[in-house]
């Protein structure tokens, strides 16, 4: 096996689980507090992972795939699948099939391959007689009502991104400000557009018959039905809406230099009228009606509210303000649940056509991505928040979307992944970017959570890093579970189908096998099984997700109570007795991961908007079990001249006047001087030739945070900040408060106070085991 997957935590199947040995009983796995739940990456690219040429076999029962855990009879020439033990026949092509002589030997051989991919097809999307003339389409939908500094910007990325996309990939541009205009970019000789009223709701028809895509085609003049079908395409609009990067660049370059913020004046004191909503229907209306069921993505670049037609989220008036969690909480928010009833819509709407929605705000404002939010996430879209057009955040984010290479997301579109399960295991429903495909089967569980009542989801758009967390029950009877009458193995298959960049559509299977243990008898065997982070970033994606869900639901309690019943489950110690409590080092980091996510902006919404809270929590829906952590539990590296750089404790004891720190919270890097290097950098020490070890200390955190960028998407933001200065901020409220204004007076002079009511880790620990050791 590879370096890589001895140091990578996810291994070859990018499948970690909050428990790595299963109890045999309902009952027995409720006792345990964190759910069974598995996370999986599930188009993770691996060196190790081999393609394999053939075609799957599946199993005539449950449609399971042959894998390296089937047993095979080569005698008989049948194979017993592992799920449901049926015994299925080998097809008439693998007569010659043996011990020694084995086609499948990569799939039935190696343990090595619990994961593989097969490659299905060639998608000939269209008939057309260069098939694979173009296989990936981006639709931009760029809000116009902004400051010209703003739209320069903007018109900067967009021009740079074009010059990115490979020759072969269709581009389409809808403008929108008052109004909606699609661009008609097939006709050259001058600027055309089609104007879509911005106030009120338009059907996916009354679009197609504007357009002249309806089923009539009035409008169609007869030069363009020509080329169309010249070119083979069924339907004109992708010749005139939609052009190859190649053919177009010129004209979108013209029509960008043309375009001008939105003319239509808002009258003092009113916000600007902007129709985000129309512009979006008409961007799926178009898609639907010139390409459904292929890989297309919707870009909107969003600078402010809806103010006009359906999504809006605030009136015009100025002195209306944005809805707050507080509005949210008491039900004070009039336009709220329209918007999201209307987005939940449009999600359905392009789930069935297979296109993904991709949203980058930017804006001091809010600008509804809480409301967005359910159309971003069923899509599986992309989602970037900054304060401008200008700020590297979206800059190199947005850059990253269209670059190739090592920098590449590895974009895949039309996803749908199975779940396979042995009998006894039950699918609760899965949080992260997909909907549900009502897909009916033996293996499902009676409560839902999340994306639920299926065995099959729909994932319209993924990429390298995308991540799902399946949740999972067990069924109640007892008797099948008991001991000696069943496999005491589980088995577990994910089934990603999706279609690659280039127009292959490939099949990655993952088998992955875990021990039923009897946890009433030794409970020894679970506690080594217990995979602290996947657990911690669990029960954030199921607190967020509760949050959002459930009324009047208590976050900070919910945790603690399950915090509490864990530790009395699995700590040592003498009953009412708290100064006997000890955990077992497979739980010691589990309290402390809570105590953060109980801090976390997951959490905690006061001082962040409801559109702030939506990114965070779609962003950690989405990303892998490493990069999840850290948005929950902060990492913090000490740079001194006494010591290579190393790993410090998230505690404002760790600042010192003679250390730099660098923090890692995902969201932003906070590169921290403390007030000696502050003043030795501002008297320009780093510029002598004998203080070059000074100049290297100063250095090395910068380095080592453009590392951490480059590998990042979206781009955290970089705040490069000094002991006392205004910007400490951003480490201190990460910080665990062990010196507050509470007992500042036993702290060393000159070491720093963060004045809070928060409890230090320390005190919430002693809380923690307090309760724990509670008869």
């Amino acid at each position: 096996m590879s370096e890589m997957a001895n140091t990578d935590p996810e291994g070859i199947d990018g499948v970690r689980m909050t428990w790595n040995v299963w109890p045999r009983t309902k009952v027995e796995a409720s006792k345990c507090v964190i759910p069974l739940a598995a996370s999986i990456s599930p188009i993770r690219h691996h060196p190790d992972i081999p393609t394999l040429p053939y075609s799957p076999l599946r199993c005539k029962t449950c449609s399971a795939i042959l894998n390296s855990f089937s047993r095979v009879d080569f005698t008989a020439k049948i194979w017993i699948c592992p799920f449901c033990f049926q015994r299925n026949h080998f097809p008439p092509h693998y007569a010659m099939i043996s011990e020694t002589n084995l086609p499948l030997s990569s799939t039935l051989n190696t343990r090595l391959c619990s994961t593989c991919f097969l490659t299905l097809m060639l998608i000939p999307i269209i008939p057309r007689t260069k098939v694979h003339h173009w296989l990936l389409l981006f639709l931009f939908v760029l809000d116009m009502c902004m400051i010209e500094e703003e739209f320069g910007f903007v018109k900067s990325a967009l021009k740079r991104a074009i010059g990115l996309l490979p020759d072969n990939a269709l581009v389409g541009l809808v403008s929108f400000g008052t109004q909606a205009q699609v661009h008609e970019l097939g006709f050259s000789d001058m600027s055309k557009a089609y104007v879509f009223r911005g106030s009120k709701e338009i059907s996916k028809d009354q679009i197609m018959e504007q357009l002249g895509l309806g089923a009539s085609g009035r409008r169609t003049p007869a030069g363009y039905l020509q080329q169309g079908m010249q070119n083979g395409f069924p339907n004109t609009g992708v010749t005139r809406f939609l052009l190859p990067a190649s053919e177009c660049e010129y004209t979108l370059n013209s029509l960008l230099d043309e375009l001008q913020t939105d003319q239509w004046p808002a009258a003092p004191g009113n916000r600007a009228s902007r129709c985000t909503g129309v512009a979006l229907s008409v961007a799926a209306g178009l898609l639907g009606a010139c390409l459904p069921g292929t890989g297309a993505s919707i870009i909107a670049l969003v600078s402010g509210p809806c103010t006009e037609g359906p999504g809006t989220i605030v009136s015009k008036d100025l002195s209306d303000p944005v809805r707050s969690h507080k509005d949210l909480d008491k039900d004070a928010a009039p336009y709220f649940k329209k918007a999201v009833k209307f987005y939940d819509n449009l999600a359905k709407q392009l789930v069935s056509q297979g296109h993904v929605l991709n949203l980058f705000a930017s804006a001091l404002d809010q600008v509804g991505v809480a409301e967005i939010k359910v159309a971003v996430e069923r899509t599986g879209g992309l989602v970037v928040l900054s304060e401008s057009f200008g700020h590297s955040v979206f800059k190199d984010s947005f850059k990253r979307v269209f670059e190739d290479g090592e920098q590449s997301l590895g974009l895949c579109f039309n996803g749908i992944l199975e779940i396979n399960c042995s009998k006894d295991v039950k699918i609760q429903g899965i949080i992260g970017p997909c909907t549900s495909l009502e897909k009916k089967g033996p293996n499902l569980a009676d409560t839902v959570v999340g994306e639920g009542n299926t065995t099959s989801w729909k994932m319209c758009g993924l990429d390298k890093s995308t991540c799902l967390t399946v949740l999972f029950d067990l069924s109640s009877s007892e008797r099948s579970n008991a001991p000696g009458t069943v496999n005491p193995q589980l088995y577990i298959q994910f089934l990603t189908s999706y279609q690659n960049p280039e127009g292959h559509t490939l099949l990655r299977v993952t088998t992955v096998t875990r021990r039923w243990i009897d946890s009433a008898v030794s409970s020894e065997e679970l506690v080594q099984g217990f995979d602290q982070e996947t657990a911690a970033v669990v029960m954030a994606r199921i607190t967020s997700l509760k949050m959002e869900t459930e009324e009047g639901f208590d976050a900070t309690r919910w945790l603690d109570r399950s915090l509490i019943r864990l530790c009395s489950k699995f700590g040592d110690y003498r009953k009412d007795d708290p100064s006997s409590f000890t955990l077992n080092p497979c739980f010691s980091l589990f309290p402390q991961f809570m105590f953060n996510l109980r801090r976390s902006q997951f959490v905690q919404v006061f001082n962040n908007s409801p559109d702030e809270t939506a990114y965070f929590r779609m962003l950690l829906n989405r990303e892998n079990i490493t990069n999840a952590a850290v948005m929950i539990q902060p990492s913090l590296i000490s740079y001194s001249f006494n010591s290579l750089p190393q790993p410090a404790l998230l505690d404002v004891a760790s600042i010192a006047a003679d250390r730099i720190l660098l923090l890692d919270s995902y969201f932003s890097l906070v590169i921290f001087h403390g007030m000696t290097i502050a003043q030795w950098r501002n008297m320009g020490y780093q510029n002598q030739p004998e203080h070059q070890a000074f100049a290297h200390l100063l250095q090395a955190p910068q380095d080592d945070a453009q590392m951490i960028i480059r590998d990042r998407f979206p781009v955290p933001r970089l705040v490069v900040c000094d002991q006392h200065g205004s910007q400490a901020r951003f480490l201190l409220a990460k910080l665990n408060p062990s010196a507050n204004y509470n007992n500042a007076h036993e702290m060393a002079a000159g070491s720093d106070v963060i004045f809070t009511d928060d409890v230090s880790l320390q005190v919430f620990f002693e809380h923690l085991q307090r309760l724990a050791v509670q008869s």
